[in-house]
């Protein structure tokens, strides 16, 4: 009996995927961040905790994902630009506190990853923090109104535990809040612009909004 040439079929898969566009290549990206957003929508189905796909590091996989299928540069670019404040809470508030769990890392660092790789053909120009702030507002909005308030998704609801004695108001604190996820989205979007300048570099990638 002869068996099988694994390494054979490897390479051949590997040709394969070459020989597609790098604009399919792209879209096919898309699917890692729908598998990271899926893994997470598991993993609070079984808990019954599902209000915290509304965080934006969850969502944000999602709108990635629907960016790369859709070719929209603008879309990848508002995501991309909230990976890594998204990144530094969670290891704030989530790694340091509870450790490090797959479904969590992958949706966390693998869509950071996406993103950067993304990045490289739509590149990201310096209005898009205003785009992520909106999407923001829109989010913490529906976060609001249709999540439970003891999973207090996106600080929707209440104050931060531990910031209680600095913040006696809620809206005094959301007001804080806004005004440090507008400075750091604009940092964000500042950092990854001076890496990946879309300005007058890739006309068609802007076009694609």
């Amino acid at each position: 009996m002869v068996k099988p040439d694994v390494n054979h079929r490897d390479t051949e898969t590997q040709r394969k995927f070459m020989i597609l566009s790098p604009r399919t290549r792209m879209r096919l990206l898309g699917l890692l961040p729908l598998i990271f957003f899926m893994a997470q929508a598991d993993h609070y189905w079984r808990i019954g905790q599902l209000g915290h796909m509304f965080w934006m590091c969850n969502i944000g996989n999602l709108l990635l994902a629907i960016g790369l299928f859709f070719e929209k540069a603008r879309v990848v670019r508002l995501a991309a630009i909230w990976m890594i404040p998204g990144l530094l809470v969670w290891f704030v508030y989530v790694v340091l506190t509870w450790g490090m769990f797959l479904t969590s890392t992958l949706a966390h660092v693998g869509g950071l990853a996406v993103a950067v790789i993304a990045l490289g053909k739509y590149r990201m120009d310096r209005t898009a923090w205003l785009w992520a702030f909106g999407w923001y507002l829109v989010v913490q909005l529906l976060s609001r109104l249709f999540t439970a308030r003891d999973l207090n998704v996106n600080l929707a609801h209440a104050v931060q535990p531990g910031w209680e004695r600095a913040f006696q108001s809620y809206w005094t604190f959301w007001i804080t809040l806004t005004v440090v996820a507008a400075i750091l989205l604009w940092l964000s979007g500042l950092l990854l612009w001076s890496i990946w300048p879309a300005d007058g570099l890739d006309h068609r990638a802007d076009a694609a909004v």
